[in-house]
């Protein structure tokens, strides 16, 4: 109640791909939760414990435990939390262990994209790292995974967890200055073997879809050239959208999801995950808009009916204009900052060879049932 963040917006999302009929084009898994030896593969042990036990009956005898691990304001505790974190999990895993065994080329997990959970703590409405772990999953077979966050929140739980790591290059765009989390100055690139393979662009208020693009495709681009990853994950945040509750860009339906297309034209395995997004009606659109051009369909304009249509009046349309805010990233700054994330992309070795070991298993979270429900 009252908390911004509302996991029925999964639902209105997956109703309305049912109604487009665009589930006949895909395969629908149910996934098998994440286990706690998987949950732990990058939490801390106490942490899942604690994720596990409470509830909001018995919150009162875990109140040091809750400061601890950062629960109870913007990470409120309520029924079925640790089941939920199983769920959202068990999605990204399973979908990276399709990806490992080559029987799917793109995976889609709209209820994943959870990228501000640390290891020992909950933090902006997150419990457990659902890209951490998927990412964990996919470096099991892959010797660079590429992670790619279009949500306007800086992504700064998987940065921190590969802080150090050149196996994994993390590229973020997202709100800078006096906005959560703070972190994702374009300064901040990486440490040690890692160091250049965190790529951090700050924007401000107000950028459109041809700001975003001017910058989205170069960098992604030069990425590409440089690093050579074998696996892409894709957060694709809808608080990045024009009208959001808690944003503040402009950006349209088709010009988030126009970084969907630039990545998937990149040709190589992708997962994809939803994450942040505050207005809700505004989140299941695109995130059904993203899973067309995923598919390489044209969906119209008109919505179907569904079982939450009352929610998209008064015009009951699949896009919507941008408001008329002012863009306060001029094009100047824009491409300061990017000749400063191509100085730091200049410094990254030729793709690092990692010798691969035997691959190990893959997660128990690939024995899912095939559902269209």
């Amino acid at each position: 109640q009252g908390h911004p963040m509302k996991p029925h917006r999964i639902r209105m999302a997956h109703n309305l791909l049912l109604n487009y009929g665009l589930y006949k084009k895909m395969e629908i898994y149910r996934p098998s939760p994440a286990t706690f030896d998987e949950l732990r593969k990058f939490h801390s042990d106490e942490y899942m414990r604690f994720l596990r036990h409470i509830t909001p009956d018995n919150m009162g005898e875990y109140t040091k435990q809750m400061q601890r691990f950062n629960v109870g304001e913007d990470c409120p505790v309520f029924e079925g939390l640790y089941q939920f974190c199983q769920a959202s999990s068990g999605g990204s895993i399973g979908g990276a262990v399709k990806l490992n065994k080559g029987t799917s080329d793109i995976a889609i997990n709209w209820a994943g994209g959870l990228h501000h959970a640390k290891k020992s703590e909950a933090s902006g409405f997150c419990y457990a790292n659902d890209i951490v772990l998927a990412i964990l999953e996919l470096l099991k077979h892959h010797r660079r995974v590429l992670y790619i966050d279009i949500d306007i929140h800086h992504g700064d739980g998987v940065e921190e967890a590969f802080y150090t790591t050149d196996r994994v290059l993390t590229v973020s765009f997202h709100k800078f200055g006096e906005y959560f989390p703070g972190t994702g100055d374009v300064k901040d690139v990486g440490a040690n073997a890692g160091k250049y393979y965190s790529v951090n662009f700050p924007l401000k208020d107000g950028i459109d879809d041809a700001s975003y693009a001017s910058i989205f495709k170069p960098v992604i681009g030069q990425i590409m050239q440089m690093y050579q990853p074998g696996a892409i994950v894709l957060q694709c945040g809808a608080d990045s959208l024009c009208g959001d509750r808690l944003g503040c860009f402009n950006l349209t339906i088709r010009g988030h999801a126009e970084c969907v297309r630039f990545v998937l034209q990149q040709k190589v395995p992708t997962l994809i995950l939803g994450g942040g997004g505050y207005t809700i009606r505004n989140v299941s659109r695109c995130w059904t808009y993203e899973s067309a051009v995923v598919l390489n369909e044209e969906i119209s304009d008109d919505l179907p009916y569904n079982d939450y249509y009352e929610y998209y009046g008064p015009d009951y349309k699949l896009h919507y204009a941008p408001s008329g805010m002012e863009n306060l990233n001029i094009p100047e700054n824009l491409e300061k900052i990017k000749s400063k994330v191509f100085e730091h992309l200049r410094q990254l070795q030729p793709a690092p060879n990692v010798t691969m070991p035997a691959a190990p298993p893959p997660a128990a979270a690939d024995e899912e049932d095939e559902d269209e429900d």
